[in-house]
């Protein structure tokens, strides 16, 4: 026993320099495998090579067809996944911990409703490419803020009525969207809008990530910042008070850090669910319910984790399957056996 107890600090000591290591370098793995996959083949060879002749004065020997598919189409789509991915994960990790809820995710505000009718809405009126991003955008905002507006004027259980708000808001969005598809031309505008609410990164642009990035870095460096913070936040409403934390103004803070990185993510990338749901929980099974750790964490899980399915969605099928149902596919059965084998981060 007494060699035990001397033994089991350095046991714990190796296992966080181990994850120190392992997390960091899990989303450059998956950003390494990622490139060479895809119809245009390309070598792990050719692929070093040609990111390396951005930097060095290496002569081109490799055509120029499969330079434009690492830099126009593969970079930005991989840069895409992992924004999305840790954005996601991110806004379901502040929330889960502001509401203390391990159910809740990202949409739970109305944000991904806003931003789907926002997109459902544009497509109806065969608005461009920019247009359905920007729909999307504002009226993904448009939900949140709403949802706040009518949770401010009631005064009892603030974190319950903002929550009870946001599902009020986020339903009638919903209903507007179905409308839309009813009454939209079911050989053309039908399709796309079922296509664009089911989620994907086919079509990203480098000009997508440039849009996405700014309201991406804006959400999710506040949050970083003020992420021991949110340890007090999930203790409770009295007890954050009690220990001098202004919650009022941190909570609208996470509210709307939350909702700039769901709404730009649902812009480019359409619905993806179970993300900010799932990752959350396997960072806490990993890093413990710290936000100190958890938080960075959740980024770098996320952003993995998201990518790697994007690279199942190019490579399962002769046609791509929409991110939405694979996250949902992989995630509700993990989620269940989670919920079954873990109790670490909300005993």
């Amino acid at each position: 026993m007494a060699l035990a107890r001397k033994t089991s600090p350095d046991i714990s000591l190796v296992r966080d320099r181990w994850k120190e290591i392992a997390l960091p370098a899990l989303p450059l793995l998956a950003f390494l495998l990622s490139f060479p996959l895809g119809r245009y083949a390309i070598s792990p060879g050719q692929l070093l090579t040609i990111l390396a002749a951005k930097v060095f004065p290496i002569e081109p020997t490799w055509p120029a067809t499969m330079e434009t598919v690492v830099f126009q189409v593969r970079l930005p789509r991989i840069i895409a996944a992992m924004l999305v991915g840790a954005s996601l994960a991110t806004a379901g990790a502040a929330y889960q911990g502001m509401f203390k809820n391990p159910l809740v995710s990202p949409d739970i505000l109305g944000a991904s409703a806003g931003a789907g009718f926002g997109a459902a809405l544009a497509i109806y009126f065969s608005l461009g490419v920019i247009g359905i991003q920007v729909s999307a955008f504002l009226f993904g905002l448009l939900a949140v803020f709403l949802a706040y507006a009518l949770s401010s004027r009631i005064r009892h259980d603030p974190a319950l009525v903002l929550v009870l708000a946001g599902i009020l808001t986020g339903t009638l969005f919903s209903a507007g969207t179905s409308l839309i598809k009813y009454l939209a031309d079911p050989y053309d505008k039908l399709p796309a809008i079922t296509f664009w609410l089911m989620g994907s990164l086919a079509s990203i642009s480098p000009r997508d990530v440039y849009a996405a990035l700014v309201p991406v870095l804006l959400g999710i460096i506040p949050l970083y910042l003020l992420r021991w913070r949110l340890n007090v936040l999930s203790l409770g409403e009295e007890e954050a008070r009690a220990l001098g934390l202004e919650t009022a103004g941190l909570r609208l803070i996470v509210i709307l850090c939350s909702t700039l990185m769901t709404a730009a993510c649902v812009s480019i990338s359409g619905m993806i669910g179970w993300v900010g749901l799932l990752v959350p929980h396997l960072a806490r099974m990993v890093v413990g319910p710290n936000y100190k750790v958890l938080l960075p964490a959740t980024i770098l899980m996320g952003s993995a984790y998201l990518l790697l399915v994007d690279d199942l969605a190019r490579v399962l099928a002769t046609v791509e399957i929409p991110l939405g149902i694979l996250t949902a596919l992989i995630g509700a059965p993990f989620f269940l056996y989670l919920l079954q084998h873990t109790r670490r981060g909300w005993s």
